[in-house]
């Protein structure tokens, strides 16, 4: 079967052996999988020392090849999506919830990558992690479920639950990429009043679309930042309300500039950050996507698994909004 390597820094189509089913878990034929941007940070800064380690692609889209397991939820057919990692539930971390710090999560992973033709998961994985999508979605839509769980992680670490009104709260998204756009649909299913803010005038254009019109004159009680940049820094903290919050949701390529700690002091500002996703994360991410109350169509660019390296350039320059690999 073929998959993505990185291989001297460039990205190679290799050939091995269809994984076995010698554990608990599952096969999972793979129909696509989305580009992710931590992905293309993973690309950028790899060298001779990490790359055997980097697994390349986690947006999967599947159905279940073969299947050992006792859960009675799946069988084989069955079209799926899924997370990647998923925490022990017993540690220090994750009893304060700080699952993305717990060891199994960081450990866990498919196998050998989301950009081949065939993926293995354990029994965990289909336990926390894996959930049937519904047939009326593309392929590139479904594909959205582990990203769009990160942005549902990002909403609640600012405070805001599920299924209640939000909408007193005001929160502007500083990077209308494909995560800030998603960003935007999610806080919207949340019920926040939501503002997006780029400096693309296409990007631009994504949000006034969605209703998320970015109005200079306003102040805002939670920012998120989704840009790789950290001038966004700035920008925050011209926009944000004293006493409000900003979630720290990329990382950047200069990470000198820092914030003010004077500012952060005087003006009491709250600086979270939030990385990657719980499990419940996830299976919340799955009801928004089945349930079509976050609409992800019309975002993704096509492009075949020998031709991922012309995806990960594109990306690299801008040339799309997002690249989903079919498999």
């Amino acid at each position: 079967m073929k998959y993505a390597k990185l291989k001297n820094g460039k990205i190679e189509i290799l050939t091995c052996k269809k994984p076995k089913l010698d554990s608990k878990g599952a096969i999972i034929k793979v129909l696509g999988c989305g580009l992710c941007g931590s992905d293309l940070v993973k690309i950028k800064h790899a060298n001779k020392n990490n790359e055997d380690k980097i697994i390349l692609g986690h947006e999967v889209v599947g159905i279940i090849d073969e299947i050992n397991s006792d859960i009675t939820t799946f069988k084989i057919g069955d079209i799926i999506a899924l997370g990647h990692h998923y925490p022990c539930f017993k540690c220090e971390f994750c009893k304060n919830e700080s699952y993305s710090m717990c060891k199994t999560f960081k450990k866990s992973n498919i196998y050998p990558a989301g950009f081949a033709q065939y993926i293995k998961v354990d029994d965990n994985h289909l336990k926390y992690t894996v959930y049937k999508m519904n047939p009326t979605l593309k392929d590139d839509e479904k594909a959205f479920l582990e990203p769009l769980s990160c942005c549902i992680r990002a909403i609640k670490r600012a405070g805001f639950k599920y299924g209640i009104d939000n909408s007193k709260s005001s929160a502007l998204v500083i990077g209308v990429g494909s995560i800030g756009l998603l960003m935007l649909k999610g806080l919207k299913a949340f019920k926040v009043n939501a503002f997006g803010l780029d400096i693309s005038k296409e990007r631009q254009e994504l949000a006034n679309k969605e209703g998320c019109n970015f109005i200079k004159n306003n102040k805002y009680d939670t920012i998120f930042l989704t840009a790789g940049n950290s001038k966004t820094i700035e920008t925050a903290l011209e926009y944000i309300i004293d006493g409000g919050k900003i979630i720290v949701f990329s990382s950047v390529e200069d990470d000198l500039s820092g914030f003010s700690n004077n500012e952060i002091y005087y003006r009491e500002l709250s600086i979270i950050s939030s990385y990657s996703p719980s499990p419940s994360d996830i299976k919340l991410s799955a009801k928004l996507l089945n349930e079509n109350i976050v609409k992800v169509n019309n975002l993704s660019t096509y492009y075949s698994l020998d031709n991922l390296a012309y995806a990960v350039d594109d990306s690299f320059k801008n040339k799309i909004f997002k690249a989903y690999i079919k498999i």
